[in-house]
């Protein structure tokens, strides 16, 4: 069970990784602190000492999944300010992140119509911070006359996630091959969303020599 020469940090990166799993594999319902401790080799009272109830504990999990998407985007100013170079390095971190976690976003997915109003709200919240970053950045793209100004911003940051969630879900779950590539539909998702929200056509896509 709990190994005294542990640091908190790496007993807190062990729970988060068995949550990450039981989670997926029981649901959101089903998944118990005590199984969760049982995978990580911790007792469950350790569980409480790093998160206060199992809410907390999903919402550590999620934070964790976008940590990637996250970092990158606290350091908005390091971008390029090109809408096809940046949300094209933004979208393969946030596929990335979707593929890594397939099996808990299909079971997010799958129990959206059951979760309680305070597990709804923690996926809610701790997506928040993710989705903030990018309207800041598109918010910042309509003043410098990249974004067209009547662009409703968070409708489509929604828009754009639900294009690469989508096709996730589509190749992952795809008895055979779809004749493309993930790189050829992450493209194509960036390349229409950019088209949508800018005031002038601003495609790198050779249309002639992809098809």
């Amino acid at each position: 069970m709990d190994n005294s020469v542990r640091s908190p940090a790496h007993t807190r990166a062990r729970i988060l990784k068995a949550a990450t799993e039981v989670f997926a594999q029981d649901g959101l319902q089903g998944a118990t602190t005590r199984e969760i401790a049982r995978v990580a080799g911790v007792n469950e009272v350790t569980i409480f000492r790093h998160f206060s109830s199992k809410e907390q504990l999903l919402g550590a999990v999620i934070e964790q999944a976008t940590a990637l998407q996250a970092q990158s985007l606290a350091h908005q100013d390091e971008w390029t300010q090109n809408l096809n170079i940046d949300l094209a390095h933004y979208a393969h971190l946030y596929n990335h992140m979707l593929e890594s976690h397939e099996a808990l976003i299909r079971t997010f997915i799958g129990e959206a119509h059951r979760h309680p109003e305070a597990y709804r709200q923690v996926l809610l919240e701790a997506a928040q911070p993710l989705r903030e970053k990018l309207i800041t950045y598109l918010r910042n793209g309509q003043k410098r006359g990249t974004v067209r100004e009547d662009v409703a911003l968070e409708p489509a940051i929604d828009l754009f996630s639900s294009m690469l969630l989508g096709g996730m879900l589509r190749r992952t779950g795809a008895k055979s091959a779809l004749g493309y590539s993930s790189q050829l539909y992450i493209e194509m998702c960036v390349d229409v969303f950019v088209r949508g929200i800018s005031p002038v056509c601003t495609s790198t896509l050779d249309y002639d020599s992809t098809f």
